[in-house]
């Protein structure tokens, strides 16, 4: 049985719209809808920026100058139109944007630096050693490895690196201890070769990274690094008291943290620009 059609009409009867304050014909809103949705924030009572506005052009004894600015979309289009229209004009316009697609725009803002994502297509990211039973620092220098896991949250958190994502590995209560490349995205580690041996016949300081290893849900996840500078903990970089990112989580980005970004550069003799580019 074939399934029924939907009617050209019906899909593309969409239209993006556009709030103009006559006062000064400033655009303040945006909005998609269909039939009589862009008249429907006339009687908005509600204390809304958006609201607001109008009611102050009203007490004017004006009325807002609303134009559909796009017609005949798809619903699919008509979110993606105005979501584009929103991020043009950012922080001018009263709507609150976020939602769909909000992911897929650049941050406001941000135009002075490069991100990840759009400019590039590696990250930087902040990496949390976390030494304890399962992963030992001096390891991770001798064979060239980052891990994370024995949970699901902790094996997530690797899973999210890419081969071609710098890390800066930072070492609680002693500071960031190096800067590396990832060249191999994290597996099981019982999967991982290091120079064709598996890395747990390596001789480690920390044999208990074998825990769990045939339970994929609590297995430690490896990732090979390529180190470009790193320094023993008791040379660990830091600051106190600076304003120096850090966090328990395993994995963040440090897209939005310039003051550590330059910080790094400065101690490890690195141009994450360059890199990355």
């Amino acid at each position: 049985m074939l399934a029924s059609v939907m009617p050209w009409g019906a899909m593309s009867n969409y239209y993006v719209y556009v709030y103009i304050d006559p006062r000064n014909f400033e655009e303040f809103y945006y909005g998609k809808g269909k039939g009589s949705r862009k008249h429907a924030h006339l009687n908005d009572d509600s204390d809304s920026e958006k609201s607001r506005r109008i009611k102050a052009i009203k007490k004017e004894g004006l009325e807002p100058i609303i134009r559909v600015i796009a017609r005949n979309l798809s619903g699919h289009d008509a979110l993606l139109v105005e979501k584009t229209l929103l991020w043009k004009l950012g922080k001018q316009l009263t709507n609150i944007s976020s939602g769909h697609y909000a992911d897929n725009f650049r941050p406001h803002d941000s135009l002075h630096k490069y991100l990840s994502g759009f400019d590039f297509q590696n990250g930087l990211y902040y990496y949390n050693v976390g030494e304890g039973p399962h992963r030992n620092w001096d390891d991770y220098v001798s064979h060239g490895f980052i891990s994370a896991g024995q949970a699901p949250r902790f094996r997530d958190a690797m899973l999210g690196l890419q081969a071609g994502d710098f890390v800066a590995a930072y070492l609680k209560r002693h500071g960031f201890v190096g800067v590396g490349q990832i060249t191999q995205s994290a597996r099981p580690v019982r999967d991982v070769l290091v120079g064709g041996i598996p890395l747990l016949q390596k001789e480690l300081v920390c044999p208990n990274i074998s825990e769990n290893s045939n339970d994929l849900d609590k297995s430690e996840y490896v990732a090979l690094v390529d180190w470009i500078s790193t320094v023993p903990r008791n040379e660990a970089k830091w600051k106190p008291k600076n304003g120096l990112f850090t966090s328990q989580l395993v994995r963040a980005s440090l897209d939005g943290q310039p003051e550590t970004v330059k910080y790094l550069e400065q101690e490890f003799a690195v141009d994450f620009a360059e890199l990355l580019a």
